[in-house]
């Protein structure tokens, strides 16, 4: 993780420590964005392409990479955004740019130069790297985390092996990341239906019914009414997932029927936003 730092919370006024997620770099070294100390976050109610994502250097060799930009879930159920200190765009001597023959495509541009397929290309490739073996220096999660794992992974994670988010660029990565981590806490046969039914149930396993959000609105109570009637028809648990938070009349019906909410950032890693999410976390399936 990167070095923790107070972050304010604009909506509740409260102060947290913040520990950056650390990304490998192409060159084996750990980066991570750098938060700005003492900051007030901004709180996150739309989501927009050139938002999500922060151009970091890497100090050991100079290069620069787009990294999804850090966020926190705040306990007033906030989503924010964390201030970083961006990439200075003059590029270190001996570069790629500036080698005979050198080229500036791809993750070699400055950040202005860098397109969304850039920067998509950029995070899909050191999501694979970490999948296939390489090296990973620090799960990619945020404040409350722990070495272990995801955000909220207890004691009981210690007997896991650490969770390995997949990057999100579509609805369906989102579907797939959440399938992942309700795999990693322990429930079995979690299945996607081939076309979302009638009941927005997307994951299904025994005892478990959950619901994947990626849209870039906050989810709203209904979703979360409507996900918790299913469990209680299927007498299953009932797990939300949402890549934009949620409004706070569906936070309050949460925690009155103690249905777990989840927000996914662009890693792919769940963090969770109310008391059901942490417990599940912590204890697992």
């Amino acid at each position: 993780m990167g070095d923790s730092v107070p972050v304010r919370c604009p909506e509740c006024l409260s102060t947290q420590a913040y520990a950056a997620p650390v990304f490998p770099c192409a060159c084996g070294s750990p980066v991570a964005p750098p938060v700005v100390a003492g900051a007030v976050a901004e709180p996150i109610t739309h989501r927009n392409w050139t938002d999500e994502w922060v151009t970091v250097r890497c100090g050991a060799c100079g290069r620069e990479d787009d990294w999804p930009h850090p966020e926190l879930g705040c306990p007033c159920g906030a989503i924010l955004r964390v201030p970083v200190r961006t990439a200075d765009t003059a590029r270190p001597t001996g570069g790629p740019a500036d080698r005979p023959g050198g080229s500036t495509t791809g993750a070699d541009r400055t950040p202005s130069d860098r397109t969304p397929s850039d920067r998509t290309h950029s995070a899909r490739t050191h999501s694979s790297d970490t999948a296939s073996g390489d090296t990973a220096f620090g799960d990619t999660t945020s404040g409350h985390t722990t070495s272990n794992g995801p955000a909220g992974a207890g004691r009981s994670a210690l007997d896991r092996a650490a969770f390995r988010p997949v990057t999100i660029r579509t609805g369906r990565d989102a579907v797939a990341a959440a399938a992942g981590y309700l795999r990693w806490l322990g429930f079995r046969e979690v299945v996607q239906p081939e076309e979302r039914p009638a009941s927005g149930v997307d994951l299904r396993a025994p005892g478990l019914v959950a619901q994947v959000d990626p849209s870039t609105r906050p989810t709203g109570l209904r979703a979360v009414e409507c996900l918790w009637l299913n469990g209680l028809s299927a007498s299953a648990a009932s797990v939300f997932f949402s890549l934009a938070g949620y409004t706070p009349e569906a936070r309050s019906r949460a925690a009155e029927v103690g249905l777990p909410l989840f927000v996914l950032d662009l890693t792919g890693t769940p963090q969770p936003v109310n008391r059901a999410a942490d417990e599940l976390a912590a204890d697992g399936a």
